[in-house]
């Protein structure tokens, strides 16, 4: 029997994998709260207006007016999570974006390009070695505060994780025989790495892109909290400077307990999502439909 999602008996290897994943409930419910999130930052002006100027009810808890409490000015806390949810996602997907375009492009570089392989993986050992927080800071620091500077900031310090594990999974597929072929035949390198190198390992950098971006979020909320975040527009991070900066931290649990919150959900979120997903993968732990 053959079916038309790929001529196999039990569909493609592709096919296989999202039936794996579907039939799994902690991707399914990671992978809504991943939309959710997505969905929120989108619509943020339609959930909430934004929060700015002084409010009358100041570290006031949560209510049927205040579902999240307010703050030490009076501002909406459900309002501030919701468009921090927004530069949050922006942040996150941006340097995730950057990260795995700039980890790619020296893992396989450095798989394929053997003679670029000894000092392209020094200079991935030379930036794992680094101190990463105290650097993120100064840099931080020194660019100014703004959006753009987090994402290229965090970017910066991410790639090279994406660049070993990426570099990893191609060592092994540039040595097979249908590569050789390729070469054979008078592919051109270019036309090798995107017709062959990069199909290979496209499923480890899906894997890179959920987590890196979790990681950027996580990276963005402290610097922000450092108070080395874009003063001109909220952010989890931001939240959460502002009940310290105040001083509510230690008096009004909710200025601290809903962004951190959000940054949890997101956390846990792309964990599961990527562990869903690597189980899918695998033959070893799915279980295919063979009806």
């Amino acid at each position: 029997m053959v079916l038309p999602d790929g001529g196999a008996p039990y569909g493609s290897p592709r096919a296989r994998t999202w039936r794996a994943f579907r039939r799994n409930p902690l991707g399914t419910v990671s992978v809504a709260m991943l939309a959710l999130l997505v969905l929120v930052a989108v619509f943020a002006p339609l959930i909430a207006d934004y929060p700015s100027g002084y409010g009358t009810e100041v570290l006031s808890g949560p209510s049927a007016q205040h579902w999240f409490g307010t703050d030490n000015l009076g501002r909406d806390i459900f309002a501030q999570v919701v468009w921090g949810t927004r530069t949050s996602m922006v942040v996150g997907l941006g340097a995730a974006g950057l990260a795995i375009v700039l980890g790619v492009a020296v893992g396989v570089s450095g798989a394929y390009f053997k003679r670029l392989d000894t000092p392209l993986g020094m200079l991935v050992d030379l930036m794992l070695s680094l101190p990463v927080l105290p650097l993120m800071i100064l840099v931080a620091a020194l660019a100014g505060p703004s959006v753009s500077t987090l994402v290229v900031v965090i970017a910066a310090f991410s790639w090279p994780e994406v660049a070993r594990v990426v570099r990893s999974q191609a060592m092994p597929v540039v040595t097979l025989s249908y590569v050789d072929a390729a070469h054979v035949i008078g592919g051109s390198n270019r036309w090798v790495l995107f017709r062959h190198v990069l199909p290979a390992v496209s499923p480890v950098i899906t894997v890179s892109v959920v987590l890196t971006a979790s990681r950027a979020v996580l990276s963005e909320a402290g610097l922000s909290f450092l108070g080395l975040g874009d003063p001109s527009s909220w952010s989890w991070g931001a939240i959460l400077h502002n009940a310290q900066r105040s001083g509510a931290l230690s008096s009004s649990w909710w200025t601290a307990f809903f962004p951190s919150l959000a940054i949890l959900l997101l956390v846990v979120a792309a964990t599961l999502c990527a562990l869903a997903y690597n189980d899918a993968r695998n033959p070893r732990t799915r279980q295919d439909d063979h009806r």
